[in-house]
């Protein structure tokens, strides 16, 4: 029954929903006024675990799908998210970003220079959005 991806992803998608928001229930939710620390965190665990239904349910619709570890693809994302934490902690975020998105992108099935500058410069973009607009203080240079 869990050798079918569909549904371990769906099932996988529930679980994480469901760790963040009973975790969020730990704090203030205030109201949409004004919004407590846990609100935002329930809110987007919510969607999140709507989405894990939907994806669970679609599991049983459409053809099963062998599960398969990629051992080398496995390597390649967890490089990828230590590298950025260690560049973002110690040169900046932008040097993070950018070695993140490159790595990453090695686990795909295509490697596109042109696409992976783009992902970039999205990500980026959200980040001077969060630093600026919002406030948060991230190490962006």
């Amino acid at each position: 029954m869990l050798t079918n991806r569909n549904l371990l992803r769906g099932l996988s998608v529930i679980a994480i929903s469901l760790v963040f928001g009973l975790g969020s229930l730990n704090y203030p939710m205030g109201g949409f006024d004004r919004a407590g620390p846990g609100l935002f965190p329930l809110m987007v665990s919510s969607i999140l675990f709507v989405l894990g239904v939907l994806m669970t349910i679609r599991a049983f619709l459409v053809e099963r799908l062998p599960l398969q570890f990629n051992l080398r693809n496995i390597a390649l994302i967890l490089v990828s998210l230590v590298g950025f934490a260690l560049i973002s902690q110690f040169v900046n975020m932008i040097a993070g970003i950018v070695f993140m998105v490159f790595v990453a992108t090695l686990a795909g099935t295509s490697y596109s220079v042109v696409r992976n500058l783009k992902i970039c410069a999205g990500l980026i973009a959200m980040a001077f959005f969060f630093y600026k607009v919002l406030g948060v203080q991230l190490p962006l240079y």
